[in-house]
């Protein structure tokens, strides 16, 4: 007959569950200002793991020259396009500055015969426009200063917006690189953790979690670069310049789940603009079969990456998007693959001990 436990003992559990939760609490609190990157990091070293160890057997099997060139992909991809774009905007103060009396000096043209078409809106713009096109170059530069002085806060917010990102960037490649020239340890330290948390099925959520993260980096990487080619296709056939450029910047916000839209409708409007009615309609087709695209070719290719469910994967991708933002397309899929392998497990393991009790033998009568 077993003895319950004493009270000393109950209040000695509980004593130590509570202190193992505060320390868990204590040292999330910790961490808390590294944790985006920190997840950010993981994400992209289990993404190109298979990248790394192609390097490394092309460097002779040296590890330090494998980190030290996927290092310097991460800076070139991460840190440059950054500084260029905070370059940028500190190149514009000077001329931010001197905008209002330019824009006062620029004559404008008459409005175009087909704004005054517009429903409701249309004869209002007209009145408006030619407004402004009457307005002395003065008052004009003073009525404009307002606005231009909230585009400065603007990008001035910008700028340290920009400064405080180009600090997570670092945090995120210099971890990344310490995840590269460690990385069989730390997985083995996970599938040890795994495994004594949930036996052999956590060891299996580990490996599933890794392929949901490889199947999402896929399938965000791959279908940004079908949007922006076929997006690229249809303003090099509508006429529209810099196609190339504008492919480019596609590429950027589709991985960034951005998506083509927003270079694809001034483009939209800027062969309306020139009177180009036709192939503005046919690009305005266009950008909604590029924007479905996402929806269809995306959850295909992440399907393929990790043997999971495709409703799954799809529920975990869109979720994941909406409750963490960008870094939420890796979270949820792999938090619901985890949760799905550990589930299966628990109930399969049910299934079985009930199976195992319904076949033993009855016992023998008293």
């Amino acid at each position: 007959m077993v003895e319950p436990p004493s009270s000393r003992d109950l209040l000695r559990t509980v004593l130590g569950v509570l202190f193992i939760a505060l320390l868990i609490a204590g040292s999330l609190w910790v961490l808390r200002p590294f944790l985006p990157a920190l997840i950010w990091a993981a994400m992209v070293v289990v993404a190109t793991w298979p990248i790394m160890l192609y390097v490394q057997a092309r460097l002779w099997g040296k590890r330090s020259l494998a980190v030290l060139v996927m290092t310097t992909l991460l800076l070139l991809v991460l840190l440059v396009p950054l500084a260029l774009a905070v370059w940028a905007i500190v190149a514009q103060v000077d001329r931010l500055a001197q905008l209002p009396a330019t824009l006062a000096t620029v004559a404008l043209p008459s409005p175009p015969a087909w704004l005054a078409k517009l429903p409701l809106v249309g004869p209002k713009l007209v009145a408006k426009w030619q407004a402004i096109t009457t307005t002395p170059p003065e008052q004009l530069a003073v009525s404009l200063a307002p606005y231009v002085e909230d585009v400065f806060r603007w990008f001035v917010a910008r700028l340290g917006t920009l400064g405080l990102t180009f600090v997570q960037f670092l945090l995120i490649v210099v971890i990344a690189a310490i995840l590269y020239a460690k990385g069989e340890s730390t997985v083995a330290g996970v599938r040890s953790f795994m495994r004594r948390l949930a036996g052999d099925q956590g060891d299996l959520a580990i490996g599933l979690a890794g392929q949901a993260i490889r199947g999402v980096a896929l399938g965000v990487i791959v279908t940004a670069l079908v949007q922006s080619i076929v997006a690229g296709v249809g303003l090099a056939i509508t006429g529209v310049p810099n196609v190339i450029i504008l492919s480019a910047v596609m590429v950027l916000l589709g991985i960034a789940q951005v998506g083509p839209i927003p270079v694809m409708l001034p483009a939209v409007i800027w062969l309306f603009w020139k009177g180009n009615a036709g192939w503005g309609t046919v690009l305005a087709l266009w950008t909604v079969v590029v924007g479905l695209l996402d929806n269809v070719l995306r959850p295909i290719l992440i399907k393929r990456g990790a043997n999971l469910p495709l409703l799954l994967i799809l529920t975990g991708v869109i979720g994941g998007l909406l409750a963490f933002g960008v870094i939420g397309l890796f979270i949820g899929p792999v938090t619901l693959a985890v949760s799905y392998t550990l589930l299966q497990a628990w109930v399969s393991e049910g299934g079985r001990g009930a199976a195992g009790a319904a076949a033993e033998p009855p016992p023998p009568p008293a």
